[in-house]
This record gives structure tokens, sequence and C-alpha cells, in this order.
């Protein structure tokens, strides 16, 4: 119950229409500030003439591709059209195909693009052969795969701020294979346990999705657990995708330096043998460096005058 004494104090309130366009007012407000900042930039970024950094991919590389992993390098041509350098602050990129990641990352502190200048930034990452086919089984050895670079440049750019340039690129890379190799037949051209000359009648079997050119062969022969040394190819051959190659290579050894074994190898019909080594071959990807490895094969030793044809079967060659 109120007294005399108590003091009522009425304060009229403005309608619920007014309340609300107060608050419009203060929310116009706000935006008006932001169009009066943005219309500054704008107006000094027309006075010092600042426009946004520019990128292209212009080149991929495999400077290094072998079985157990792909280097690449992507080359990104980078423009600054501004009086000022601008700071790389991040790389990050992604390599796919058909939508699944290979592999990704991201390079930190990627460095400067100078004032109205131009620089080529090298981007490197390395594909590893058995991740990729651990993680896909369909992925197998030999096969040619699509892939997308995708590359996120991050500039912290006066005016603009943190500015980030999109850019992507496409192609194939291969998931290369070991070709198969054998000792189908040592040709003698003269025998004696002086020195020996033969001609090794390779096959080689491309079992890749792609053509290589072979440049060299470095390798060692033994025949029944002895050595007899290595070879030089004379002359590069071409091994088409998933196709079978024929090689004459010239060898010279010295019976003697082996004893009474080899010669006893050498007069039998034919012999065990083993093949280990590299090949150097080009291809449309690059150059490879490759292993060649046959252990447990079984050759024929043939003097030149009994020489026939690689299609000849063992049949023909008994007397």
């Amino acid at each position: 119950m109120l007294t005399s004494d108590d003091k009522v104090e009425i304060v009229e309130r403005g309608n619920r229409k007014e309340d609300d366009k107060d608050e419009e007012g203060e929310g116009g407000f706000i935006e008006k500030v932001k169009d009066f900042i943005h219309d500054i930039g704008e107006k000094i970024e027309d006075a010092i003439g600042f426009r946004k950094p520019t990128a292209d991919v212009t080149g991929i590389h495999l400077p290094s591709i072998n079985l157990q992993k792909a280097e690449i390098v992507v080359d990104v041509l980078i423009t600054n059209p501004n009086p000022l350098p601008i700071p790389l602050i991040d790389i990050d990129y992604l390599i796919e195909s058909d939508g699944r990641k290979l592999v990704s990352g991201l390079i930190p502190d990627a460095g400067t693009i100078k004032a109205h200048g131009e620089e080529t930034v090298k981007i490197p990452f390395t594909l590893i052969y058995d991740d990729i086919k651990k993680t896909y089984a369909d992925i197998i050895p030999g096969s040619i795969i699509p892939y997308r670079v995708k590359v996120d440049l991050i500039f912290d750019v006066p005016i603009f701020g943190r500015l980030t340039l999109p850019l992507e690129k496409t192609g194939d890379i291969p998931i290369p294979y070991k070709p198969d190799i054998d000792l189908e037949k040592i040709h003698f051209e003269r025998f004696s346990f002086e020195e020996t000359i033969a001609s090794l009648h390779l096959k080689l079997e491309n079992k890749n999705d792609f053509d290589m050119g072979l440049n060299a062969l470095d390798y060692e022969v033994w025949l029944s657990d002895l050595s007899i040394g290595g070879a030089e190819l004379t002359k590069s051959e071409k091994i088409e995708k998933t196709g079978i190659t024929y090689i004459d290579i010239p060898i010279t050894f010295r019976p003697k330096d082996f004893g009474s074994a080899l010669w006893d190898m050498i007069r039998g019909r034919g012999t065990g043998y083993t093949i280990k080594g590299n090949i150097d071959v080009d291809t449309p990807f690059g150059k490879m460096k490759l292993p060649i490895n046959k252990e447990g094969g079984t050759t024929r030793l043939k003097k030149k005058k009994e020489d026939r044809d690689y299609d000849d079967s063992d049949d023909d060659d008994e007397d």
C-alpha cells in the first residue's frame, strides 16, 4: 500500500514503431560507415594504382621418376603490377586423380614478389607409388592415370588484405613397371679359351602403357653362377607399349679365366643364367632408370653357323 510519502515516477515510453526506427537508424549508420570505408579504399586504390596480382601455371616437370616415386615440380608465374612488393604468405596444394587425393601439403613463407615484376615460383612435391597403390587397389603398375593439380596462392596485399588466387592444371602421370628380360640365346662368333666373342640375344617385354626408347644398358650376366661380365648397347632401340623387342649385344670374355666349369657348361645343350642391372629409357614423361632382373632362366649356346631366327623351337636345334 502506497503512502503519501512515496513518490511515483511515471516514465512515458515511445511506441514500437519509433523503437524500430531507432534500430534501423543505428543499422543504417553502420552500413554507411562500411560503405564509406569501402569507397575510401577504392579511391586510395585508384590513387596509388593498386591491382590484384595474377598467376598462371606455366609448366609441370618430372625431374626424376622411377619404380618407387615421382618427383614433380609445378611452375607458377606470378605477376605483381603494383609499386610495392607483395608477400606470398602460403602455398596450399592438392594433387588428385578422379577426385581421390594423391598428395597434399602447405608451403609457408613462400617469398615476396617484387614491385612491378614477375617471378616463377616452383612448387615441388613427391608421389610415393607404394602409398598410392596401397590406398587405391585399382591403380596398377604400368598404367597411366589422370591427375589434377590444385594450388592456392595466399598473398598479404595492401588495401585488399589477405588474397587467395586459386589455380588448376590437369595432365597424366605414369605408374611405371619394370620390363621383363630373357636371354634367349648366346651365339658364338668365335670361341676359344683365350678369347670368346659372342652375341647375347635379349628379349625385352615392355609392360607399360607407354613407349620407351632404350638408350643404355648397365648389367652383368652369370652363366651357371659364373660371371661373364657385361656389355654395352651399340644403338638405341624403341620398345613399344605392352610390346616385345629383341636386342643383339656383342660380348667378349676369356673362358680360361673361369676354369673347366665354364668349358663343360658351354659344351652342353643349355645352361642356367642370371641377369641383373638397369636400363636407361626415354618416355613421354621424361627419362627413367628401370631395373632388370632375371634369375633361374635357361638359355641355349649356339655357334654362329648354327644360328637361326629367334622363333626357332628347341626341336629345330636338335642335331
